[in-house]
């Protein structure tokens, strides 16, 4: 099955139902037969998918940098974690390592790991499905914007139709595995 990586927020201060969605998600993951590919950390709704995924009999691949496992915020039950020099490093390997990228709610790294993909796929240095959770309307803001630089000729409307926009986690790992399955670069 396939690799997915999950990019979502690493606070330690989240509301529950945030922590809920994302071990939700690495349930879900695991329940179809997918390893988690996650940035490596044991906090927030990182740690959280990560734990999620192994209670319901899934694999897990963290990938974390050398300064957060110094911080003690690995997640040292994954299956295999790869430790990385920098947080560049990380996201590179993330994308190497992942055959499809789900967004769940986040902040600035959050988005910093979305945009990256987000704009490789752009330039067709990989047609990876990539599916962001809109759950309670989270990302809308963002997308509302997003819509207007399209509007503005800042950003390609083919660019912004390479993100599948969902708003729970089964249709999102639907969109996923008919990504995984159809026409590259053209995810459901």
């Amino acid at each position: 099955m396939a690799a997915i990586c999950v990019f979502c927020a690493s606070s330690r201060t989240l509301d529950r139902r945030w922590l809920d969605l994302a071990a939700e998600t690495g349930a879900e993951i695991a329940r179809r037969g997918h390893t988690l590919v996650s940035g490596g950390g044991c906090v927030g709704m990182m740690g959280a998918v990560a734990d999620g995924a192994r209670a319901a009999g899934g694999r897990t691949l963290g990938i974390i940098p050398q300064a957060l496992v110094d911080l003690e915020v690995a997640d040292l039950a994954s299956d295999e974690l790869l430790v990385t020099e920098s947080m560049a490093d990380r996201k590179t390997l993330m994308l190497d390592k992942s055959d499809a990228f789900l967004t769940l709610p986040g902040g600035l790294g959050t988005l910093d790991e979305l945009f990256e993909v987000w704009t490789t796929a752009t330039l067709a240095l990989h047609a990876k499905p990539m599916v962001l959770v809109d759950t309670d309307g989270f990302y809308r803001p963002l997308l509302d914007w997003l819509g207007g630089l399209a509007d503005q000729t800042f950003l390609k409307p083919a660019g912004l139709a390479l993100l599948t926009v969902v708003d729970t986690v089964p249709a999102a790992l639907d969109a996923i595995e008919a990504g995984l399955t159809g026409p590259p670069g053209l995810p459901a």
